[in-house]
Parts: structure tokens; sequence; C-alpha cells
């Protein structure tokens, strides 16, 4: 049987330093192929064991807008997409359906299609582990079909994102099956208590460290990368520079986007077209100006003029045609 794991990793065309922030220490844990076995086990109930036969693949760049995945393997004929979150994120299913479009370019280039033999591709799986602070479901499932502006009985798309709560007390299986989840998730804990008694990220993160090399938990990985984690986890475990560093990523994707239809538009005038998509998706159901100037935390008169240009794409309030009538009108198209 041939067994296939990949790693993913896009990134942002920014500096060193601020690119590291994309890294986290669930991303590095599962650089390991022995680690990333075990979890593909641990969530399947199967028993691999073979490391030689795997195939670490590290694809850059993989999506036009850098969006990245945290890891992804292929074995027995199936393509599993891993993603780690502090914070639950409802638009899962479109992020897993822009990764698996481009992981299946991989495996089978679009020239393959124009063969009259069919082409064979490993059946997709989507998880997200969950290990946030606020009390969430032991499992739940995202659908790509409930992001639809127009509600089908039968939608032609699917995809499902399956969502496993990791934090203390819940999923205590799989946690016991997974020696490196759990130990992930032990470190994780070490940290916000340290946080939750006011000692700073950078301490916290490094004491966490100590304590679990002393303690024997995965005590090899933390000894080998442990000034990578200590400074991985400023971003990690410290809210307000990973919020930070999370806007600075919005702005340049905004920005590159305006690039690519020609428009100089500049770092503000990029955020600008992140703000009508927003807008046009809440238009679609069916929200008022006052409404979404609240929903995204703006003064209502900026709100009001991307709903005027809107009025002519309604229903489907198509973000591209609003965005160009609006810059339009802005003398700026």
């Amino acid at each position: 049987m041939t067994e296939r794991f990949l790693l993913w990793k896009g990134e942002l065309l920014m500096s060193n330093e601020t690119r590291n922030h994309k890294d986290n220490v669930f991303c590095m844990l599962y650089r390991e192929k022995r680690n990333l076995l075990s979890l593909y086990n641990a969530v399947n109930g199967t028993d691999y064991e073979s490391e030689e036969e795997l195939e670490v693949v590290t694809l850059e760049d993989a999506i036009c807008m850098k969006i990245r995945n945290d890891a992804a393997c292929v074995i027995d004929s199936r393509l599993n997409l891993y993603e780690q979150q502090s914070t639950a994120n409802e638009n899962m299913p479109l992020r897993d359906l822009y990764y698996v479009a481009e992981e299946l370019k991989k495996i089978a280039p679009p020239t393959d299609l124009y063969q009259n033999k069919k082409v064979s591709i490993p059946a997709p799986r989507f998880i997200v582990f969950y290990n946030g602070t606020a009390e969430r479901p032991e499992r739940q499932v995202y659908k790509l079909s409930d992001m639809f502006a127009a509600k089908e009985e039968e939608p032609e798309l699917e995809l499902k994102v399956t969502v496993l709560n990791i934090s203390r007390g819940h999923n205590r299986e799989l946690l016991e099956r997974c020696e490196s989840l759990r130990g992930y998730m032990i470190f994780v804990e070490k940290v916000r208590e340290k946080k939750a008694a006011k000692i700073p990220p950078e301490t916290a993160v490094s004491e966490a460290v100590a304590e679990c090399i002393s303690e024997d938990i995965l005590a090899g990985f933390f000894r080998e990368h442990r000034k990578e984690i200590v400074k991985m986890g400023i971003f990690e475990f410290d809210q307000e520079l990973h919020d930070q560093a999370m806007r600075k990523d919005g702005e340049i994707i905004g920005y590159e986007k305006g690039m690519s239809d020609g428009m100089e538009l500049g770092i503000s005038q990029g955020m600008e077209f992140s703000k009508i998509e927003l807008v046009c998706k809440k238009l679609a159901k069916k929200k008022s100006p006052e409404t979404i100037a609240e929903e995204l935390e703006e003064d209502l008169g900026k709100i009001l003029p991307i709903c005027e240009a809107a009025k002519a794409f309604a229903p489907e309030y198509d973000s591209e045609k609003v965005r160009e009538k609006y810059f339009a009108g802005l003398g700026k198209a």
C-alpha cells in the first residue's frame, strides 16, 4: 500500500519576522512524520506503523491569496486536511475548498483532465482541532451549503468539515490514543494557566516548555525546537500581537487583490475591498445598512455608499461589480 503524507505551508509575501507568526507549535509538531502518522491513526482508529514510505512535501505559495493550511496527508487513497484553531471559524468549509482544489491540482494536473481515461483522486476528509477556551461541542460539522446565500435542499456542491474539540475535558479517548496531541494540549494548558497568573507570554511559554521537558512530555520535541517554540509562542499566545498580525495579513491580501485588477489602490483601499465583500454578503442575507454597520463596527456613513452602489446588483450582490461601481463613484476606477 502506498502512503504519501504532505505538509501544507503557504505564506504571505512579507518580511521574515512577520511571516514567522504564520507558524505555530501545532504546525511544527506535525511536520515530524511519526507525529503526523500517530495523529492520523488516532483520528481514524488505524494502526499504520511505517514511516519510511512517507513522503513529506512543503507546498509554497499554494494559493494566489497566500492562505495556508496547517497539515495534510494522503494515505489509503484518502486526502486528509488538518487545521488547528483556538477560535471557532464557520468559514472553514470555503477555506478547505480552496485548499483541496489546489492540492488536487498537484495530484491530478489540469492536463490530465483532457484524457479519455477517468482520473483517480483520493477521497478528501477535513478535520479541525479546536483548542480554544470558549465552550464548544465535543464534535460538530460545518457545511459549505450553510454558507450559500440561496438555501438549497439538495446542494450540488457540498463540503463538510468535522470540528473536534480537544480542549480540557473533551475527546479524552482521542487524546489518549495520540501522545503527540495530548502532549500538545498539556503544553497549551500550561501556557494558559501561566498567562492567567499575569506571567508575560514569552516567560509563560519558556516555563511551559521547561516543565514539559522535565515531566517527559514530548521532551525530545521541546528540546530540539525550544528557541523556535518560545519565539512562535509570543505570537500564538499573545492575543493582541496575534490580532495585529492577522490584520496586517488582511491588508496585504486586499492590496494584492487590488493590484491583480490593475488598480494601485494601496493598503487602505485593499482593506476597503475586503469591507465591500463583507457588506455584499450581509446584504445578500437581507441585513439593513444599520445592522451591517453595527456588526462590522463601522460608521454608518462609510457603509451607506457601499450599500448604494450595491443596489443595482441585488439580490446576488456581485462584490466585483459592486466594487467597480463603488470606486468609480469615488473617481478611482
